[in-house]
């Protein structure tokens, strides 16, 4: 329960303190991450939950929780909290658990001739149960990037390496392509669809067709709902999400 506690404790501590007056930008609920860092000083939480129907079996997972922290004008560093997995499918069958930590940081390259760019690295950390974690220490990168359209049209996406563990094979490297258009709709809500393929060295290709809203109840409060299809075998058949994210202000401005 360490994420729990480290939420709230944030949380708390932060209440309550001004935030950047620049909107909340997160990483939910597109594949892709945001092309952006949260401001300086600032302390941004992301949460959900997942439907996930895989060849009938169906998985909850939750709270989903990621945690940013803008340490410089260009940096962020990130922290996703174990994850629970309710009935998740495994090479023995169902298994229910907490998967593993990620610690990474974030730096933003852009703008440039009108594109955001960034760059993550991260680390998964093997803390997550027997039938889920992966056992490994898994690094990865990813490449978010985003440019405006116009007023209301945005195109983005993401190129990424992975690095998983996979228990009894050793690391499979997988590359990941993502491609999406967001629209806005009103001017506190947008919405979005997306494309999103994974290449396994071992196991075939994953397609996925992804869509979703957001809605900003305040500039710094954000509740999501997005809907995927898996279009290729190895895919999921679709799942369900729900979120809400927030941000405030620890230190200056």
């Amino acid at each position: 329960m360490a994420w729990l506690i480290i939420f709230l404790a944030g949380a708390v501590l932060l209440h309550g303190q001004s935030a950047s007056d620049s909107p909340i930008s997160t990483d939910r609920p597109a594949v892709a991450e945001s092309s952006t860092v949260v401001p300086k000083g600032s302390f941004q939480a992301e949460n959900g939950f997942l439907i996930t129907s895989s060849q009938g079996p169906r998985t909850l997972d939750g709270p989903e929780t990621s945690i940013r922290f803008g340490v410089a004008g260009n940096t962020e560093l990130r922290l996703t909290a174990p994850d629970y997995y309710h009935d998740a499918v495994s090479q023995t069958g169902a298994t229910s658990g907490f998967d593993d930590l990620a610690i990474g940081i974030k730096q933003q390259l852009g703008p440039s001739a009108g594109f955001d760019v960034s760059i993550i690295a991260f680390l998964s950390i093997p803390t997550g149960a027997a039938g889920i974690s992966s056992h490994g220490y898994d690094p990865g990168l990813q490449l978010p990037w985003s440019r405006k359209l116009s007023t209301n049209w945005t195109a983005g996406g993401q190129l990424a390496l992975y690095w998983p563990t996979v228990p009894g094979e050793g690391r499979n490297l997988t590359g990941q392509t993502t491609f999406l258009l967001d629209r806005q709709l009103t001017n506190p809500m947008d919405g979005f669809i997306e494309y999103a393929g994974e290449f396994a060295q071992r196991g075939g290709p994953q397609h996925l067709l992804h869509f979703g809203v957001a809605y900003k109840i305040t500039p710094h409060n954000q509740l999501d709902v997005h809907y995927g299809i898996g279009l290729s075998a190895a895919e999921v058949n679709h799942f369900i999400g729900i979120g809400y994210s927030f941000r405030v202000q620890a230190f200056g401005r």
